[in-house]
């Protein structure tokens, strides 16, 4: 039997396994391509940040100083096992969009993705992205914490144009996704494109196989995402300068909707008034009577309240909407208690819902509370 000694002395004599070791890596892998648009790229003084609702984006805001970012990542959490693979980042050059895209080989070139990019976004004003504030700005954080590179991302004015996208096309489109509005808005769908679901797949299928052809598809996918950003951006722009360019009321009506909550009532009332057509008209005079009061034009409000009312428009809404303004900015009792009275005939013969029976419930007690009011000042009446 063996003794422990010789069982070591057989261990030190078997030859020792060879390792084969990958050169250390020098530089992520780099990609340049040029990419034609339709449209000319040009934005005037204050329209981004209008869009935005962010005061942090510069006034004037140079085509030629935006950077247009988006990744290609192995997975959508924000998780440590999160990786960008591919940043595709694209400035506005002559009639078109000049995009470079850093890619990891492997995963020991993440550091030199990460520096790339923050060369990048160093010599912009800047930052468009599409849904980055919620993922890919904050996964960029994180992997560069991870790497132990110093960098803070929120000093960056940054534009996430996804909610823009929204608050313009939501009420006429559902589906907002980048490849999604090129089809609607744009009119051109993508031709074997790799769906976005497929691409962290692709890209382990790539560091199994090592077969550079796999990740053709998504270098394709990513420079396009990022021009169809561009124009994305550049088209919204234009239709907050220019509203009525809109082709679809319900375009013009969202417009008028971003305006009033950034503050400008006239600007949002244009919109209004150019939406009010069709199965748009209910929808624009309520916004519209809303600015109206807001803006201390209780008449002009009443006008638009009476224009529903005959158009059988918004239900009981105008008639408690126009007795209030009649009661308390115009001062007009009398007349605030017909309002109110005739909106009570009118939910009488609407269809027995708890809406209904709310709305009639409040007209009932404002006409009672109204009728005191003027036997109290019989002169009124």
């Amino acid at each position: 039997m063996p003794t422990l000694r010789d069982k070591l002395r057989s261990v030190q004599s078997m030859p020792r396994c060879s390792t084969v070791s990958r050169p250390v890596p020098q530089d992520c892998y780099v990609r340049e391509t040029f990419l034609a648009l339709p449209e000319r790229a040009s934005i005037a003084d204050g329209i981004l940040s209008l869009m935005q609702g962010d005061p942090s984006i510069p006034h004037h805001t140079d085509p030629a100083e935006m950077l247009f970012l988006d990744t290609e990542t192995t997975g959508l959490s924000h998780g440590a096992g999160t990786v960008a693979f591919l940043v595709g980042t694209g400035r506005i050059d002559g009639k078109g969009i000049r995009v470079h895209q850093y890619l990891m080989r492997d995963y020991d070139e993440e550091t030199f993705v990460l520096k790339r990019v923050l060369s990048d976004l160093d010599k912009c004003s800047v930052l468009v992205t599409y849904n980055g504030r919620s993922f890919d700005m904050p996964l960029l954080q994180s992997r560069c914490i991870m790497n132990r590179i110093s960098h803070d991302f929120s000093t960056i004015p940054h534009a996430d144009i996804l909610y823009t996208a929204r608050r313009v096309f939501k009420l006429r489109l559902r589906d907002c996704r980048l490849s999604a509005l090129e089809e609607t808005v744009f009119h051109a769908p993508r031709a074997d494109d790799l769906p976005g679901s497929e691409v962290p797949q692709r890209y382990f299928d790539y560091l199994q196989k090592h077969d550079f052809s796999l990740l053709e598809d998504i270098l394709a996918h990513n420079a396009q995402d990022i021009a169809s950003l561009a124009r994305l951006t550049f088209l919204l722009a234009g239709l907050h300068s220019d509203p009525l360019t809109a082709e679809h009321l319900q375009d013009i009506y969202s417009l008028g909707r971003v305006f009033d909550r950034r503050g400008k009532a006239h600007e949002a009332r244009v919109c209004y008034r150019a939406a009010d057509a069709g199965s748009m008209s209910g929808l624009s005079r309520i916004r519209l009577a809303e600015n109206l009061k807001k803006s201390g034009r209780a008449e002009d409000a009443v006008n638009v309240y009476i224009k529903m009312i005959r158009a059988h428009q918004g239900g009981a809404g105008p008639y408690i909407a126009m007795s209030k303004l009649l009661e308390h900015r115009l001062k007009n009792i009398p007349a605030a208690a017909r309002t109110a009275m005739d909106g009570i005939r009118f939910v009488a013969d609407m269809p027995d819902t708890d809406e209904n029976r709310a709305a009639l419930e409040d007209l009932k007690g404002r006409y009672a509370r109204l009728f005191r009011k003027m036997e109290k000042r019989p002169h009124d009446i």
